[in-house]
């Protein structure tokens, strides 16, 4: 099964001349969605991972479900202000100003294997910084993985893991 044919292209969203990829499709499509999951976890197993981490707010929608094909536990990394009780923040530059994320403080035992995921690798920043989060409260990031992949971005470049991609947009 092709899964490019169910991500839909959206131009000029959220801003004008930006052509948005679109997961919803694949989302609905319970054929195909059990397809991504099943090549995600093919693709994260050989990781060994012991837990994986989900970013705001597409990031669940991936692992959460992953971690249940994988009989593993699901932890997210969420904005500022959205996690009860005590949690480990860390700040990030954005192309314009900075932004928090945070993870519950024990959430990760120190020295636990995980996986980060998000819908899309874009730039690559809030990866990073959730990579950088879970190492400051002691997780070992084995790796990260990505429905979608904007190669043209150079994401890749700000990961310091090993990434795979289901599927790759070189423009």
């Amino acid at each position: 099964m092709n899964l490019k044919d169910h991500i839909r292209g959206i131009p000029d969203f959220p801003k004008p001349g930006i052509l948005f990829y679109d997961v919803s499709p694949l989302l609905a499509n319970g054929e195909a969605w059990k397809a991504a999951i099943d090549r995600l976890a093919d693709a994260v197993r050989p990781h060994r991972p012991e837990l994986l981490v989900g970013i705001e707010s597409r990031g669940f929608l991936v692992a959460a479900p992953l971690a249940l094909a994988l009989g593993i536990g699901f932890v997210m990394v969420r904005k500022h202000g959205k996690l009860p009780g005590d949690k480990i923040a860390h700040s990030y530059d954005l192309e314009y100003g900075t932004d928090t994320i945070e993870v519950q403080a024990d959430a990760v035992k120190p020295g636990q294997r995980v996986v980060v995921l998000d819908d899309l690798l874009a730039t690559g920043g809030t990866m990073a910084a959730a990579i950088s989060l879970l190492r400051q409260v002691g997780a070992d990031v084995c790796a990260a993985a990505f429905l979608v992949e904007l190669t043209f971005l150079n994401g890749r470049d700000r990961i310091d893991v090993p990434s795979v991609s289901l599927m790759a947009y070189d423009s």
